[in-house]
Order: C-alpha cells, then structure tokens, then sequence
C-alpha cells in the first residue's frame, strides 16, 4: 500500500495539477463516491466543491475528510449519514480528501 501512495506521489509531482485532478477524480470513480456525491452538486451527499468551500484554509482538513471517508459521519451535511467506506485505503483516503480540497482553488466543474 506504501508503494501505490508512493507512486500517486511521484506521479502528481512529475504531472503537474491537471493529472493530480486526474488522480482524484479517478480514486473517486473507483471507491464508488461517485455513488452518492458529484463535483458540483449535491446528490445523496454533498457536493465534493461545497466540501471544499466548507473546509477551505483548515490545516487540519484533509486528515478530517480521510478519517469520514473511512469512518463514515452522521449529521455533518443533513440527516442522510454517511456510511462507512473501510474498502478505501488510508492512503487513498488522503488522496481524495486532498483532492476535493483542491476544488476550492480550481474551478473545476468536472463529473
């Protein structure tokens, strides 16, 4: 698991911010958020930019978002909780979370 964060390190870093929203987007896709949440809009949950927005400027953020992914959350966003993703890795949980916490400065309107 080490190797494969290492490796979406080293391939961020070398590809710039384009591929890094790649990167995300498809972790995305493959842990099924895409289920319940979409870039721009609310669905079941919220809308991965309004996380953003929500959480813009705390430091703290992306161990946060890590720790509901996995965990799952209730009565963060309204009364639908979140249920408990423990398939996604730790290591891709951060990746998302940073990620998602990357809309806030892109206006990326990707789905």
């Amino acid at each position: 698991m080490l190797f494969r964060f290492l490796i979406l390190i080293g391939i961020c870093a070398v590809t710039g911010a384009a591929s890094a929203q790649t990167v995300g987007l498809d972790l995305a896709k493959a842990n099924n958020c895409m289920s319940c949440h979409r870039v721009d809009r609310k669905v079941v949950g919220p809308g991965f930019m309004a996380i953003a927005e929500r959480f813009a400027g705390n430091g703290e953020a992306a161990e946060y978002l890590a720790h509901s992914i996995r965990d799952g959350s209730r009565r963060k966003w309204g009364p639908v909780p979140m249920p408990r993703q423990s398939h996604v890795s730790p290591e891709d949980a951060i990746t998302i979370a940073e990620w998602i916490l990357s809309l806030h400065e892109s206006d990326a309107q990707v789905e």
